[in-house]
């Protein structure tokens, strides 16, 4: 016997309209990658070696290209996902290509709750994440230069938009989408600042922001064993000024945890097929346009299994 139920949302969900997460959540698989902006472009790949490999691709493709024309190349590089950083280590040194033209931006870095950044010297750093899965996996001699690699510290996160901007702007900028929709870290709750502001919401830059809950519980799920209490409660992030900015958005679904399940279909739903609001940062994609590729599990439909 099926019998209705409409518990409401619970008051950790920044985003609170109820029925557009339901019409989010009943979209099936077989129409996901249907959207009305032909710029925002939605694909399906099976297999995380396929998903990974093809990231590793469009990555190294990017760098390939712009050295061919003799062009400088500005990259937004996400941590989440990482195994593709090792994929386009190997290719890049398999086909002797220099990064010499390129500069790097990182999305974001843990801080605790001071605004102090985490250092590269503790596991959970992304700094340290992207040496140990990308830079030391490059031969040295086709690095980009160390003064071509940048991460928002607290130190320098009041100038980090302005570093983008004086190095030409991000050419492509890669990312995933949180749990919660945020993208880089830029969280769903600063929405409440720009809430008569749409236009400053999206020329807002780096700063450091307290992490939301849902956030929290995601990054424990995935790189702290579960434990929330191990997570930063706070990061320094780029904002949306420096996505919308970018000449290419590149975002990439992985969340699978195995055994049919996936923590990311509701929100890869949501931010590519609900409404465009500032309670759902990743939904500005929507508007702007982007490449937006999931894993199949990703794509699969919504269901309730007590398993």
């Amino acid at each position: 016997m099926t019998v209705d139920f409409s518990p409401g949302l619970a008051s950790i969900s920044t985003f609170r309209d109820a029925e557009a997460c339901a019409r989010a959540r009943r979209i099936p698989r077989s129409r996901i990658t249907e959207h009305p902006n032909p710029d925002f472009r939605i694909r399906v790949i099976e297999s995380p070696s396929e998903f990974y490999q093809a990231f590793a691709a469009d990555l190294v493709g990017e760098i390939r290209r712009s050295r061919d024309a003799g062009q400088g190349l500005v990259l937004i590089l996400p941590v989440g996902p990482v195994p593709q950083f090792e994929i386009a280590a190997r290719q890049i040194n398999r086909e002797r290509l220099s990064l010499a033209h390129v500069t790097t931006f990182n999305m974001d870095e843990y801080a605790d709750s001071s605004g102090t950044t985490a250092p590269i010297t503790w596991a959970g750093s992304f700094q340290r994440a992207m040496w140990d899965s990308f830079f030391s996996r490059i031969d040295e001699e086709l690095r980009p230069p160390e003064t071509q690699i940048h991460f928002p510290t607290s130190e320098i996160v009041a100038d980090y938009s302005t570093m983008v901007e004086d190095a030409g702007g991000a050419d492509v900028v890669y990312g995933g989408i949180g749990w919660g929709g945020h993208i880089a870290f830029w969280e769903p709750h600063l929405a409440d600042e720009f809430r008569d502001d749409p236009a400053g919401y999206r020329a807002a830059g780096a700063r450091t922001v307290e992490l939301h809950p849902i956030t929290i519980m995601q990054n424990a799920l995935h790189s702290f064993g579960g434990d929330w209490s191990w997570v930063p409660p706070f990061a320094c992030t780029i904002g949306p000024r420096e996505i919308l900015g970018a000449r290419r958005r590149s975002f990439w679904l992985d969340g699978d945890l195995g055994n049919g399940y996936s923590w990311q279909r509701f929100i890869a739903r949501l931010v590519a097929h609900g409404p465009v609001t500032e309670y759902v940062p990743g939904s500005l994609l929507q508007e702007a346009g982007a490449d937006y590729t999931l894993l199949g599990s990703v794509a699969d439909d919504l269901v309730i299994s007590m398993a």
